[in-house]
């Protein structure tokens, strides 16, 4: 290493070309928008985080995964849809998982070539489980906020290890400094050879993928000083996450039963526990906790499996090859667990909920609710599943006055209708204009309308698309389908307050 310190521009220059060189990290970008966005709207929010999670299949698998974890073994129930865990985990939640999922995944392909990029990744899922659990620990304090910001305190090292190889190798061998504790080595080597340290970077990079201000604030190293100050919750959270990220690097540094080990989480955490306002025995036990549940999620490794006991999945991949063999049994174990969970979900959350599991269990290549918007004299789809659904989801509406289509009659008689060949030359004149437009590969579709008071106020829409093997409504399925309807309209019935016994004749 020369004595000369880089110089920092032309660092972050020669960064920015790989970056267009080699793409930015392959679909992450698009995903966390979504993901944020998803995070941060007031209308469907639940809707949206389901959508953007279950359009990603590898992503669906892997937040099912830890949702099902021993990390929120606390909620004691199997997850096997991705609304679900949004209703029981909370919205949030979710989007915080899904963040570190994404960003571990897309490093991940992209530098699958490369051991010292995915040690990094490694640690930042493991800094990731460590803040949860300091987070967890201090009540007032967002746990899963916690989550995603100890995760993304590595990007600057991530990205280095990951466009710069190079320099990253320079950083990772040089020699010690002395007087400069372990901890903070390899940021001094890191200024010395970018010019800038690696927490800038980070923050530099958060930037141009648009993260939120409050979350890019955190990424910044804050190290324990002698002032005895309460901090900010920003300043929390830097603090929370520098000190997970510094136990990460010692946990993959040292043998897992070696003296030195337990001499530098001893340290690292006495040092932290005045400046976090947590005792130094609870963030070691903190730190021994999600070494642990990390182990068990088995969060670093990409091959998905399923915990013990937790029910079967129905994956998005399904769609691929239409629809799944147990179809039936799907459905009668998805309505049974949304006729428990409709007591304490919004109608919002069951509706999310109910088009995820027909979407799912039946393989749907397309899904979508339609909402009759009354003032406007009609049908809108508000959710939308699979393909590109959403984004062609403003042409999914048609007027309410009556048509003599196939989406009338099945609304006018209040009867799930099934189309099994949408093609034949002598059913196409019973299909609307705006359906063949928005979807002209369909094959086979189903109606369920939703009518309360012989009033139409919606209907959930499936189908099967030429790309996947012919699909159609069995008699088995159709019972567990009414059931799911009934349910739903029971849902939205408007409450009635009871009358008095008094007031009665």
């Amino acid at each position: 290493m020369s004595d000369k310190p880089a110089d920092s521009e032309q660092t972050l220059q020669l960064l920015w070309t790989r970056v267009r060189q080699r793409g930015d990290l392959p679909g992450f970008s698009k995903v966390v928008s979504s993901i944020l966005a998803a995070m941060r709207g007031e209308d469907d929010r639940d809707f949206n985080m389901a959508s953007t999670v279950l359009s990603d299949p590898g992503l669906t698998q892997k937040v099912l995964r830890l949702a099902n974890s021993p990390m929120y073994a606390v909620f004691g129930r199997d997850i096997n849809t991705v609304s679900k865990a949004v209703v029981v985990l909370g919205t949030d939640a979710i989007g915080h998982l899904a963040l570190g999922v994404k960003l571990i995944d897309g490093l991940s392909v992209a530098s699958a070539d490369s051991a010292l990029a995915r040690s990094e990744m490694e640690k930042a899922v493991l800094s990731g489980h460590i803040g949860r659990q300091v987070a967890a620990g201090a009540s007032t304090r967002d746990a899963e906020e916690a989550v995603v910001c100890s995760m993304l305190h590595a990007l600057g090292r991530m990205m280095v290890a990951f466009y710069l190889p190079e320099m990253w190798q320079q950083i990772t061998t040089g020699s010690a400094i002395e007087h400069v504790p372990r901890e903070r080595q390899q940021d001094q080597r890191a200024r010395h050879v970018l010019g800038l340290g690696l927490d800038q970077i980070g923050r530099m990079v958060a930037l141009r993928w648009g993260l939120p201000n409050t979350l890019v604030d955190t990424l910044k190293d804050l190290y324990p000083s002698a002032l005895d100050e309460p901090l900010d919750h920003n300043a929390w959270l830097a603090a929370v996450s520098t000190m997970s990220l510094s136990c990460a690097d010692v946990l993959f540094a040292e043998a897992p039963d070696s003296t030195e080990l337990a001499v530098a989480l001893a340290r690292i955490t006495e040092d932290y526990a005045g400046m976090l306002g947590v005792d130094a025995s609870q963030l070691l036990l903190a730190v021994e906790t999600a070494q642990q549940a990390a182990r068990d999620d088995g969060a670093t490794a990409s091959r998905p499996q399923r915990p013990a006991g937790a029910a079967p999945v129905a994956t998005a991949a399904a769609a691929v090859s239409g629809k799944p063999a147990d179809a039936a049994q799907l459905l009668a174990r998805g309505v049974a667990d949304l006729r428990e969970l409709s007591l304490t979900s919004s109608n919002a959350q069951l509706m999310t909920m109910a088009l995820e599991l027909l979407f799912k269990s039946l393989g749907f290549s397309h899904g979508a609710l339609f909402q009759r918007i009354v003032k406007d004299g009609r049908y809108q789809a508000r959710m939308c599943l699979g393909g590109k659904l959403q984004e062609i989801a403003a042409r999914l509406t048609f007027e309410d006055a009556y048509q003599p289509d196939v989406f009338h009659a099945a609304l006018a008689n209040d009867k799930m209708i099934f189309v099994e060949n949408a093609r034949d030359p002598a059913f196409i004149n019973k299909l609307p204009r705006w359906w063949k437009d928005a979807l002209p590969t369909t094959r086979s579709f189903v109606v369920m309308p939703l009518t309360i008071n012989r009033s139409p106020i919606g209907f959930l829409y499936g189908d099967w698309d030429m790309h996947v093997a012919p699909s159609k409504v069995e008699a088995a399925e159709v019972v567990p389908m009414n059931e799911l309807r009934a349910l739903l309209v029971r849902a939205l019935q408007p409450q009635r307050p009871v009358e008095p016994t008094w007031n009665r004749r």
